[in-house]
């Protein structure tokens, strides 16, 4: 690691890092050190290093902003990339909108609305990013990435740059051929329609308001930790079995809303995993339902 860690700090490849604790770089607030953290200002620079990593052969693990994403209390061995600076804009040409992969999904909706355009309604209460959303294809209110999805730049794991379209991404529910491709999102294009900007407001506030009263948005979470069952809900399921206020250490199971662990001051990687573990298996002894992780838990165990 110290061979590639001067050899990444030779090459213009951003700000690099030995050792940093991840549990500043994700919104549960958990997570043990990276061997080597890389922030890449700009595309170049992105191609650079994973073309650097795939010649070692050294594993990489894309950060984004963190939101959905467990890291172990051991932290992640290899690198960890995450997009910087010239990744965090925005840019609305008629119905389309342009924005990189570093950009607040929650602001790109917001100002979609500001610009008289809807179709990004249901993002407004997704804390990630846009490279996170469409790696994820995340959804919200019935709708989804794939609903809005043109096109993407990504970085390869052999550092190739690459255009995707819609069909080439593999869309299903909360997945990409990123899960089984690695490939880190440069930046994405949406297609919206025009609307009224009072009627999206609305439509907007509603969500927020539904959100602010079912979900714990002021303390550290990861936003929904399972996926939704076909025909039902895991919070429903999740609070049937009694699991609501269930503690260990200081993770939490969200008395707000069951499909939520609120990290309520130190929790550590594995207080949340013991919570997910019986979570699982209450669920699924007392209703038959395997509930999915849609949470990504990464790093050494």
């Amino acid at each position: 690691m110290e061979q590639l860690l001067a050899e990444l700090k030779q090459l213009d490849s951003g700000s690099v890092m030995s050792g940093e604790p991840l549990s500043g770089y994700t919104t549960w607030k958990i997570g043990g050190p990276a061997d080597i953290l890389v922030i890449p200002q700009n595309k170049e620079q992105l191609v650079s290093v994973v073309r650097l990593l795939y010649k070692h052969g050294v594993p990489w693990t894309n950060l984004g902003r963190g939101s959905n994403l467990l890291v172990s209390d051991k932290g992640i061995r290899g690198v960890v990339i995450q997009p910087g600076e010239e990744f965090d804009y925005a840019q609305f040409d008629g119905t389309l909108v342009h924005a990189g992969a570093a950009y607040s999904f929650i602001k790109l909706s917001v100002l979609a609305g500001k610009e008289g355009l809807t179709g990004l309604e249901f993002a407004g209460g997704i804390p990630g990013s846009v490279g996170g959303a469409v790696y994820m294809n995340a959804g919200a209110h019935g709708s989804d990435v794939s609903r809005i999805f043109k096109s993407a730049d990504i970085v390869l794991e052999t550092g190739e740059l690459v255009h995707c379209g819609k069909e080439q991404m593999g869309f299903s529910y909360r997945h990409s051929f990123l899960h089984e491709q690695p490939g880190i999102v440069v930046g994405a294009t949406f297609e919206l329609s025009l609307a009224d900007r009072k009627q999206i407001a609305s439509s907007m506030s509603a969500y927020k308001e539904r959100r602010l009263r079912t979900q714990p948005l002021k303390l550290n979470t990861a936003g929904s930790v399972f996926r939704n069952p076909p025909n039902d809900f895991a919070a429903r399921l999740i609070e049937e079995a009694g699991l609501k206020g269930m503690r260990c250490g200081d993770a939490e199971v969200s008395t707000q809303h069951a499909n939520f662990i609120v990290n309520t001051g130190q929790a550590k990687a594995e207080d949340v995993l013991t919570l997910m573990t019986t979570i699982r298996s209450t669920v699924k002894d007392r209703f038959g339902v395997d509930l999915v992780p849609e949470v990504l838990v990464v790093g050494e165990r």
